[in-house]
Parts: structure tokens; sequence; C-alpha cells
């Protein structure tokens, strides 16, 4: 797991395991945003696993998925909720982190 920081609240990765979600814990993220959609290619971790464990942690959870159309209105919408309603530090992960880099980016642009 490469997780990189976006900034103070707010760090990336590429795809999470279930197991991951401890060391995740331990670093001190209190939430975690999934932008990638379920079954994009095989052997891929479904929200819903990231989420049961994710829960038992305490970690607070939300999956807004960017899908081939990109960074959407509905993405943005999702995020402004996620920034507003979970706890901080939060980490966003996708495939590589790329699609969590620009939901986050294109959120705090639109919020000014």
């Amino acid at each position: 797991m490469d997780i990189r920081q976006v900034s103070e609240e707010y760090a990336v990765s590429g795809q999470i395991t279930v197991a991951d979600l401890d060391e995740i814990k331990a670093k001190g993220f209190k939430s975690v945003v999934c932008h990638r959609p379920d079954f994009e290619e095989p052997g891929q971790p479904t929200f819903d696993s990231i989420k049961a464990r994710a829960e038992e942690l305490g970690l607070q959870i939300t999956h807004i998925p960017v899908g081939p159309m990109g960074i959407t209105e509905e993405t943005v919408r999702g995020m402004m909720d996620a920034l507003d309603d979970l706890d901080r530090p939060m980490l966003g992960y996708c495939r590589s982190g790329a699609r969590s880099t620009a939901a986050y980016q294109h959120t705090l642009h639109l919020r000014g």
C-alpha cells in the first residue's frame, strides 16, 4: 500500500485490501472514501468487503465510484458530503490513487 499525502487532512492510495485496514487505522486515519467501482477487474475486493472491516475498526467509510465518465457532478456532490460529514484525516482510494486525487481537487476547486 502506497499512501500519498494530498493535504494535511487527505491522502490517497491505490487499491487497498481488507487486511490493509488495520494499518490504515494504525496510521491514524478516521475515514475512507472508495472511488473505485466494484468489478473493474477480476480479484478486486468489493466495497462491501472493505466496508465491513472498516466499520469493525470504527472507521467511517463511503463509496463514491468514479467510472468511465470521470469526475462528474455526482462525484463532486459525494465528495462535498464526505468532507462535510466524515472525520479526518481521510484516505481516498481507487486503482492507482489518481481518481481519488482528482475527486478531491475538483471538490476543493468548486468550493473555492
